[in-house]
């Protein structure tokens, strides 16, 4: 059973935004012998945003680094608001907020080190995945059982749709039970 503050924080959540390197893979750096970066992204990750976008929930990522395999994998599941090479996560959110025309306490962020405090101080929801720093861990409402790359994010969203009611509905569509 969630504890009902969570479950009420997640229940006003309109936008999920999320930290790639860390949250949405396992946070380790892979270099090919030919210099060009590697990532892994978990399927049901994926899923899970999608179903977020499905049911009425934005989401976006907010990422320090650059990397075109995030930019393809986003573009992929449909996911249009993705900010890369974004130093000062705080400013890039707010001005993701005005443009979305929603309050900071209508928005989610799982973060797992250091530069996602900033963000995580002022939303509604603050979320860390269970191998983030302790430091974020101390500053979170809800942690992951679940750690970044390994289905995190999947929990994070299923905590979302459930909180808002939307899981139910949408297990019986996929069970046949309309």
């Amino acid at each position: 059973m969630k504890d009902p503050e969570i479950l009420q924080r997640a229940a006003r959540i309109k936008l999920a935004v999320f930290d790639v390197d860390g949250v949405l893979t396992d946070g380790r750096l892979w270099y090919a012998e030919d210099g060009h970066e590697l990532k892994s992204f978990h399927v049901h990750d994926g899923l899970g945003l999608k179903r977020l976008r499905a049911n009425g929930i934005e989401v976006a990522i907010i990422s320090a680094r650059i990397s075109h395999l995030v930019a393809k994998r986003m573009s992929e599941l449909g996911v249009v608001h993705v900010y890369q090479g974004q130093e000062d996560k705080r400013a890039c959110f707010e001005q993701l907020l005005h443009a979305l025309q929603l309050g900071a306490a209508e928005c989610s962020y799982a973060g797992d080190d250091l530069p996602d405090l900033c963000v995580m101080k002022t939303v509604g929801l603050a979320i860390a995945v269970a191998n983030a720093h302790p430091s974020v861990c101390q500053h979170a409402h809800w942690q992951t059982r679940r750690e970044g790359g390994s289905g995190a994010v999947r929990e994070i969203c299923d905590l979302l749709l459930d909180a808002q009611g939307k899981a139910e509905a949408e297990l019986a569509l996929h069970l046949g039970n309309h």
